[in-house]
């Protein structure tokens, strides 16, 4: 169970992407762990992930959740009401855990910065230090979430 990578982007709406002429959602935050690729391939790892996850972000509604199958990647998107969380995962992580964790990621955004995300008009380069730790956490906590549930099935009678 593997956390490829987890982003926080600006949402635009289809009505104001066609008056302001900005359609791309924006990247407020963006952690990735690129560390399974081989050296030379982590940088068309990086622009895949924020490629698809601008049109994931650009496809979810607000107030709204999906889950798109990508290749080996299934990625989770929550859009609310504008502000959107993403997480690429492999497709044993629990799609309730997965939306539990964008739902706290998004809480934790809005805490950190409030409503400023609203003026933002160009992709962060900043890191934000709690996604960082989130995405390590949360890869821990799965893997060992995952060997309880492997040891509790393997115990007979139960």
């Amino acid at each position: 169970m593997k956390i490829t990578a987890l982003l926080v982007m600006k949402s635009t709406a289809a009505g104001e992407a066609s008056s302001s002429g900005q359609g791309d959602p924006i990247v407020l935050a963006n952690a990735t762990d690129v560390s399974h690729f081989g050296y030379f391939q982590r940088a068309a790892a990086r622009e895949f992930i924020l490629f698809v996850g601008r049109t994931v972000a650009k496809r979810t509604p607000p107030s709204q959740r999906q889950s798109v199958q990508h290749e080996e990647y299934k990625v989770h998107s929550y859009n609310r009401n504008g502000l959107c969380a993403l997480a690429f995962m492999d497709d044993h992580y629990p799609v309730r855990s997965a939306f539990s964790l964008l739902n706290k990621v998004l809480d934790e955004y809005q805490k950190a910065f409030g409503e400023s995300w609203r003026t933002i008009q160009a992709d962060a380069t900043q890191p934000w230090p709690y996604l960082t730790e989130a995405l390590t956490k949360f890869q821990v906590e799965s893997i060992s979430i995952g060997c309880m549930e492997f040891s509790f099935s393997s115990q007979p009678g139960v």
